[in-house]
């Protein structure tokens, strides 16, 4: 058998490495993707609840300065 000739155990071998290889990227890639998937959700609640604090935090400092305003009148 020439060099350029392959024994085709020696090939599947190589393929079955390879495909083992493989296999464990895709394992990696899809754990990565549910952990990433996990923290996109924590993160989009948390977004939900500082935008609901910032909306509240808004809306008490508009009444303040409001009543800041009336006072002001007032006097």
């Amino acid at each position: 058998m020439s060099e350029t000739e392959k024994d085709p155990s020696t090939e599947l071998e190589a393929l079955e490495a390879k495909l083992d290889v493989l296999i464990t990227q895709f394992n990696q890639v899809k754990n990565e993707n549910k952990s990433l998937k996990v923290k996109q959700d924590a993160l989009v609640k948390e977004k939900a609840k500082l935008l609901e604090k910032t909306t509240l935090a808004k809306a008490r400092v508009e009444a303040m300065i409001a009543r800041l305003k009336a006072m002001e009148h007032d006097s």
